[in-house]
């Protein structure tokens, strides 16, 4: 197994710079994903770790072996791609042996390999059939089967489930963890889909142009976002403008609330990500910032609101459906907010005022 370090790594394609200057270490045995939009220089990444892509500057180690210039068959890596990149012309159970056979291993420590992660993926009773006589979920149980069975030092993931339906990436979802744990591989997963990185991940790593947005533990990355970006990338979340004044948060119609983190904080202009369980709805008249009923979707466990706030801004807020009666269209309501859960941005959305030394050192 290997640590993986990335110090300072740069990618470039003639005069376009697609990672400036990128650093990461993810650790031994760790499933670390690379999440963010289309472009962001995610799976470019992945690429110069496998080898399949130049480095312009930096270094990239395994453990204490710097792999830049390193041919990627040399680097004992297992690649998991989006379109399975299995054989069709040969059953499941030689596709799962094909990296043995390659490297010449003995035909027995082959079976005995090959029938390991087959029970593993739990595709034993189809090692004989076809490819093609397969689900897709079960074709990228082969894949991943391939990818391990050459017992490699790191696993590569580019998108593995973008292909299948909802109810199949789910249960591969299961799968990947399950499997990463049992192994103890230290994995490298690319997605786009923040529920799925959110779900299978030890560590996130939120990319946006090609600079590393925010490196944290799921809960650490929804709870306390470091930008603007990665709390309105990550879950869905309402920003609302007020300011600090007295070390006191002030919004719309002079409602305020004090919070430890911004005691000593310069009074500004701040920008407030507040995710749409955060809010409390009060009826009118009570203290908070006043709006009105927009509309609203029942369904079932929750209701959404979208309210119209008196400062002009639409927000959305998700509370527990109850036996009582809904609210109406047009109601007027006055808006708290848990205030121990919101962040709060300086003006520019690159500061989150509210994260304390020890989520900084985590």
């Amino acid at each position: 197994m290997s640590k993986i370090l990335i110090k300072n790594a740069v990618k470039k394609y003639g005069d376009n710079t697609v990672i400036p200057d990128l650093s990461a270490e993810i650790e031994d045995g760790e499933l670390f994903t690379l999440l963010g939009p289309s472009g962001c220089g995610k799976t470019t990444l992945l690429r110069m770790i496998a080898g399949f892509n130049s480095i312009e500057g930096g270094d990239i180690y395994f453990n204490d072996t710097r792999i830049n210039d390193m041919d990627p068959s040399k680097r004992n890596i297992g690649m998991v791609f989006q379109n399975y990149a299995i054989f069709p012309n040969l059953s499941v159970r030689n596709n799962v042996a094909f990296g043995l056979k390659n490297r010449k291993i003995e035909k027995e420590k082959i079976k005995t390999e090959t029938d390991k992660y087959l029970n593993l993926m739990q595709i034993m009773e189809y090692a004989e059939r076809m490819p093609s006589q397969l689900s897709g979920g079960q074709q990228q149980r082969i894949a991943l089967a391939r990818a391990l069975v050459i017992t490699p030092d790191v696993l590569l993931m580019d998108e593995p489930l973008s292909n299948l339906d909802a109810k199949l990436r789910m249960e591969m979802r299961t799968v990947i963890r399950h499997t990463q744990k049992s192994v103890g591989i230290t994995t490298v997963y690319v997605t786009h889909d923040q529920e799925e990185a959110m779900a299978i991940s030890d560590r996130i790593a939120v990319m946006k142009d090609g600079v590393i947005q925010h490196i944290g533990k799921p809960k650490d990355i929804y709870q306390r976002p470091k930008n603007v970006f990665v709390a309105t990338f990550i879950g869905r979340t309402n920003m609302v403008h007020a300011k600090i004044e007295g070390g006191e948060l002030v919004f719309a119609d002079g409602y305020r609330e004090h919070i430890d983190a911004l005691s000593k904080a310069e009074d500004q202009e701040v920008l407030c990500s507040i995710r749409p369980e955060e809010f409390v709805i009060g009826k009118e008249g009570g203290e908070g910032i006043k709006g009105t009923v927009k509309e609203f979707v029942y369904l079932g466990l929750n209701t959404h609101y979208y309210i119209d706030t008196d400062a002009g801004e639409t927000v959305e807020i998700i509370e527990e459906s109850s036996l009582e009666e809904e609210l109406k269209e047009g109601q007027s309501v006055v808006l708290k907010v848990k205030k121990e859960k919101i962040n709060v941005f300086n003006q520019t959305g690159d500061l989150n005022l509210v994260r304390s030394e020890a989520y900084e050192k985590q």
